[in-house]
């Protein structure tokens, strides 16, 4: 009887006042645009939106789609593309849905940064805010331009070197998705412009200062550290703006997009990439550890609050450090409690030259093929674990008798007869019983791809011993780099080399070999249109200590077309833009 006269007083109240009804819902708490302008946490969030879809953010591994690695994972999206079904539907790289979301997320805080109240108790704090925050915006849009470029630019059906669609601002309507592609000299330009409009507003570096630099004379040292200090490090800086326009640059003067040749975007690309080596030393600021960055010394000296250079001397821009052990447990051999994930080939490992740097082809290189991996370039132990090397203190056998580190033993063994030992640290325990994690960082640029993208554009544009207005020549930074990598020296087999040809040749193997592994070789091949379809091949050793190679998995690509991506198919049926040739 009570619940029933509660439920008439419900309906009464209901009748009495039909403006309070059940059927109308209370006010909630979710968040409306408005409020980016009320609250500048909530409208920064647009902006660090954008950095959670930066490309590099994380190790691809995409080189199992290449002649540098395969992969255990029969589930793989690359495997797949590798063996032929790389479509506008299927594809594992495409980068064109992420990175206009992030293009987007910029346009959006572009058009509010000036309305929030970034610090309402001091204006000039403010007002260096919104200096800071359009500087990297228009950063961070170059980088994803650049991504898209490199990804989805191509020769399109009608013969046109074409980029990608260009949104400078926030759109709204299907119509302002429906531009059609520009000209690739048009997306860079659009690139190179919003360079130019960053480097107005950022700084070089971040990090606090006892005196303001260059280009803020007129704000007080405690208000610049506030905005520019310490707090802001890793996050797009002028010198890493800087970066980007010169491996656009690098990326234009390539043969897949470079169809006439033009020697001068080659020396634009030398010279831009002059520009960020010249400010910390030219040659002489090549680090000496920089091809183990990521072993415990160097990440246990990457202090970003001190120094000049506010980080390791190798790393240009990184990730923040974080504390795990995923990299091991995807990648150490299953002895190890690893899935194995990546397994290089014999194509790479025969691409390390001898100790004295002579390729393994050459008689000079007193190559033994019954110990293949005696005499050879100290960079073949550090990266890849092969036949009888040792792992976390542990012998890894891969051939018969291996165990579960034996080609095919388990569905997490080698395929190739090689395991990946790049990037991984061996103070790292995966053993479920005790696991242990350390300190990793995935880079976005480091320097010694700038010293091999200059070595590159160097060449082309002025020879092996050409230095244009430089100061050092393409010969000079791969003497630098083999020699650190442990090269005997005198190096006599880069004394021999004198031809550009013969230069481009070395250039490009010193680049697969330094920056395996980071994510470039599937489109170093593409923009040098290389040959796309060497078959991956393995190694397997027997019992009685014969060494058998083998085919590992062929290249199903198609040379005619596919050294530029395809433009995703949906985005071709909503706004008809223009297919690159070939993808169907």
């Amino acid at each position: 009887m009570k619940a029933y006269t509660y439920l008439l007083l419900i309906l009464l109240v209901v009748l009495v006042n039909p403006s309070c009804t059940m059927l109308e819902p209370e006010d909630d708490n979710h968040n409306t645009l408005d409020r980016v302008y009320r609250d500048p946490a909530f409208a920064e969030g647009l902006l660090i939106t954008a950095y959670t879809v930066i490309p590099s953010n994380n190790y691809t591994f995409d080189e199992v789609a290449t002649d540098d690695a395969v992969t255990n994972d029969r589930l793989s999206n690359y495997l797949r593309i590798a063996n032929g079904e790389w479509s506008p539907r299927l594809n594992p790289l495409e980068l064109w849905t992420s990175s206009n979301r992030g293009i987007l997320y910029i346009n959006q805080f572009l058009s509010i940064v000036d309305n929030v109240p970034w610090k309402w108790t001091n204006p000039a704090v403010k007002d260096l805010y919104i200096r800071k925050f359009k500087g990297e915006s228009h950063a961070l849009r170059a980088l994803f331009k650049y991504f898209l470029l490199r990804n989805h630019g191509g020769v399109g059906a009608n013969g046109t070197l074409l980029g990608t669609p260009i949104y400078d601002k926030f759109l709204e309507g299907r119509e302002d998705f429906e531009t059609p592609r520009p000209s690739f000299e048009e997306s860079m330009a659009s690139i190179n412009a919003d360079i130019t409009e960053a480097l107005k507003y950022l700084p070089m570096d971040y990090g606090n200062r006892p005196a303001v630099p260059v280009g803020f004379e007129s704000v007080d040292i405690s208000d610049y550290n506030e905005v520019f200090g310490d707090f802001s490090q890793q996050r797009m800086s002028g010198r890493h703006a800087l970066a980007i326009r010169a491996r656009a640059s690098l990326l234009a003067a390539s043969p897949a997009f470079n169809l006439n040749n033009n020697a001068a975007l080659w020396q634009t690309a030398a010279n831009q990439t002059a520009e960020l080596l010249n400010a910390i030393g030219g040659i002489a600021g090549l680090d000496p550890k920089g091809h183990i960055f990521y072993l415990k010394e160097q990440i246990d000296e990457s202090d970003i609050t001190t120094g000049d250079r506010l980080d390791i001397k190798e790393i240009m821009w990184r990730r923040p450090i974080t504390t795990d052990r995923t990299r091991e447990t995807d990648h150490f051999p299953p002895s190890l409690y690893g899935s194995g994930r990546v397994n290089p080939t014999q194509n790479l490992v025969d691409a390390f030259p001898a100790a004295n740097g002579y390729p393994i082809s050459d008689p000079r290189a007193l190559f033994n093929p019954a110990k293949p991996y005696e005499n050879r370039d100290p960079r073949l132990s550090l990266y890849i674990v092969f036949n009888g090397s040792r792992l976390r203190n542990t012998v890894i056998n891969t051939g018969d008798g291996g165990g579960d580190n034996a080609i095919d033993a388990v569905p997490n063994s080698t395929r190739t007869g090689y395991y990946l030992k790049k990037l991984l640290r061996e103070d790292v325990n995966v053993n479920p019983a005790s696991a242990s994690n350390q300190k990793h960082f995935n880079t976005h640029i480091r320097y010694t791809e700038l010293y091999l993208n200059y070595a590159e554009a160097a060449n082309e544009a002025w020879g092996p011993e050409g230095t244009g207005s430089n100061a050092y020549s393409a010969k000079d930074i791969i003497g630098l780099i083999r020699k650190r990598a442990g090269i005997t020296q005198p190096d006599s087999y880069l004394t021999s080399v004198t031809s550009k040809d013969a230069m481009r040749t070395l250039i490009r193997n010193e680049r697969r070999l330094e920056l395996c592994f980071e994510g470039f070789r599937f489109w170093d091949l593409r923009r040098w249109k290389h040959n796309l379809t060497e078959p991956a091949k393995g190694v397997r050793f027997g019992a009685d200590g014969g060494i058998n190679y083998f085919n590992v998995e062929n290249r199903a690509y198609d040379n005619a077309y596919m050294h530029y991506g395809p433009v995703p198919e949906r985005e071709i049926i909503k706004f008809g833009f223009v297919q690159n040739q070939g993808w169907k």
